[in-house]
């Protein structure tokens, strides 16, 4: 049977649900994947100049650059904490996204770095 229910109860019951609601700042979420995206790209040039001057071709070097961005997205997410929810919407954000974005540069700087040392 369904008995009478308590307005007080239930408003209290509503009140509680907003404050357990998530909410984002959008210019904080924007300033982050920013942040995200200059330091993947920084990265990516980074690395392509080490496995350049390391000298390493085909596969290795597409797997260093793998490495890289893995490292790069440990990294990140110890700077924020491990709390991923804090500072973005979800865990893809921080280890997917952006992840293929870097391998153009890292590829142009790979091979500008192993013309420069290896060949020239």
């Amino acid at each position: 049977m369904a008995g009478r229910v308590d307005s007080d109860k239930v408003k209290e019951k509503a009140s509680d649900n907003l404050n357990d609601l998530p909410t984002f700042n959008a210019e904080n979420m924007q300033n982050n994947a920013k942040v995200m995206y200059y330091s993947r790209t920084f990265m990516s040039i980074l690395g392509g100049v080490v496995a350049g001057i390391l000298g390493l071709t085909g596969l290795m070097g597409f797997v260093f650059y793998f490495l890289i961005m893995g490292i790069t997205s440990v990294g990140l997410a110890a700077k924020a904490g491990f709390s991923i929810h804090s500072y973005f919407d979800s865990w893809n954000k921080i280890l997917l996204d952006g992840f293929f974005g870097g391998l153009m540069s890292f590829v142009l700087f790979w091979t500008f770095a192993y013309d420069i040392v290896h060949i020239f």
